[in-house]
């Protein structure tokens, strides 16, 4: 069914769209990813349990040509440790200036495992290169880490490797969205909190999104925040990896998307400053030099791209939007969203 208001306001609220069958276009069917049923996970209840099955989980592709992508941050540093000698593709943005200290962890981590380590260097012109593949085979805009991914696939490609290892669904697996479940949240204030770009403020003719948020509704003033992460966060966050690798032909793994944890978590732990509490003493077994890093999201400099950027044209859109009052990633968004109009109408 087509629907363009609904999927514009989907897109901006939540970054995909969430009814699977609603399109912006006919002939442009979208398809969320479908998270790994909870029958199928495997229970951890220690650091010790997560690496052992890692170590069976590696164990069973070590036969291939193996890629990792390497951040500064600890789920793709612990991923390298079981992969001596293999692959690491890390991002470097602004001819590496930008965000220097997780480049140089990076580098440490793959030092330490003795990665061959491969720079995929971005800028504008590399983003605009890659994202209208990425939009075309999602048939929807896409989340402002897709064209990125999506060259860094493609370079490992081009060099050989056969199956590229993400942890990417480490931190909603072990609490790592420290952010968005920090603190007990009323209904009204997770909505403001969770929603990316409010579509009222956007385009003249949005659609409420606040459906999606009362199936999790507690009384009179609650909210399930943590089951909406497990259902909504995990499908948007998940698909924009699937669909970057889907266009770049590249098999990838992700070790942490088969592990569940067998008991809750901990919040208290979390709220007083030990995210991904299992991940982090992981992490200290493996670089025991080090100090342990904080969480750090996918770095890409959507500040800077859009410092200068005037806003859309496009008659869906508000006139004259002062740009000053949104953020990097919500300029992405709105300049995404557009883009993909102009190439469909």
């Amino acid at each position: 069914m087509v629907d363009k208001k609904y999927c514009m306001s989907s897109y901006m609220a939540f970054r995909y769209i969430e009814d699977d069958e609603k399109d912006f276009f006919e002939g442009l069917h979208h398809q969320n990813i479908k998270p790994i049923p909870l029958d199928e996970r495997i229970l951890v209840h220690t650091a010790a349990d997560i690496d052992q099955e890692f170590e069976k989980q590696f164990s069973n592709i070590r036969n291939k040509k193996l890629g990792v992508m390497l951040s500064g941050g600890m789920d793709s540093a612990i991923a390298a440790s079981y992969m001596e000698g293999s692959d690491a593709y890390t991002f470097r943005f602004l001819e590496g200036k930008y965000k220097r200290d997780e480049l140089e962890r990076a580098e440490y981590y793959a030092n330490y495992y003795r990665l061959k380590l491969h720079y995929v260097d971005i800028d504008w012109k590399s983003v605009e290169r890659c994202v209208d593949a990425v939009m075309e085979t999602k048939a929807a805009p896409v989340h402002s880490i897709e064209p990125q991914i999506l060259q860094a696939a493609l370079q490992a490609k081009s060099d050989g490797v056969e199956l590229m290892v993400i942890g990417e669904s480490s931190d909603l697996i072990f609490g790592g969205m420290d952010q968005l479940i920090g603190k007990d949240w009323t209904f009204d204030e997770f909505v403001k909190r969770y929603t990316f770009t409010d579509p009222t403020l956007v385009l003249k003719e949005p659609v409420d999104m606040q459906y999606l948020y009362e199936r999790y509704r507690i009384g009179d003033n609650g909210i399930n925040y943590l089951k909406f992460m497990d259902d909504v966060f995990s499908i948007e966050s998940s698909s924009s990896y699937m669909n970057a690798f889907k266009v770049a032909g590249m098999p990838y793994f992700d070790p942490y998307a088969k592990l569940m944890m067998s008991e809750p978590l901990d919040l208290s732990r979390i709220r007083n400053g030990e995210p991904k509490y299992l991940i982090r003493e992981l992490m200290k077994k493996k670089y025991p030099e080090i100090p342990v890093p904080n969480k750090i999201p996918m770095p890409r400099p959507v500040d800077s791209y859009f410092k200068d950027w005037e806003g859309p044209k496009r008659s869906e859109f508000k006139k004259n939007l002062n740009m000053y009052k949104f953020t990097g990633n919500q300029k992405w968004q709105i300049w995404c969203l557009e883009r993909f109009l102009n190439h469909h109408s």
